[in-house]
């Protein structure tokens, strides 16, 4: 029981501090990126897009987080699944903004988000066989 709730407190901290990483990555490229970089087409783009990608990227992770942490038993599932809501969920708010994150349509943005979850999937699949590397030593 007691493991139980040390990995919820984990679980917790670690999401903790990838919310944290998010805000902060966004507002280190608003802030200080997007301005410093604007002299180049392509870092426009990259700059404009990095939001949508950390977004995905890293609310994607939190389930990855808690799947590995609890070691739930269809974990692939609800990975995949929860990856692939993030990404639709932030297609949506780029074609249809919601939240007022969005303030015009970008198709990188849609790719950044797609691309974002995507790297999340590629994150998990790759701490799993780590995970499973080190079992069978």
């Amino acid at each position: 029981m007691n493991v139980n709730f040390d990995n919820k407190k984990k679980a917790i901290a670690i999401n903790a501090i990838l919310f944290a990483a998010l805000f902060g990555l966004i507002s280190l490229n608003k802030e200080f990126l997007r301005p410093t970089l604007d002299n180049s087409e392509l870092l426009k783009i990259l700059t404009g897009c990095f939001p949508n990608f950390i977004a995905a990227y890293i609310i994607s992770v939190f389930a990855v987080v808690a799947v590995l942490i609890r070691k739930f038993k269809h974990n692939r599932i609800i990975v995949y699944t929860s990856s692939i809501a993030v990404s639709v969920i932030l297609i949506i708010e780029e074609l249809k903004p919601m939240w007022g994150a969005s303030e015009h349509y970008d198709a990188f943005d849609i790719l950044a988000s797609v691309v974002g979850s995507f790297f999340a999937i590629i994150t998990f699949e790759l701490l799993l066989r780590i995970g499973k590397r080190r079992e069978a030593k």
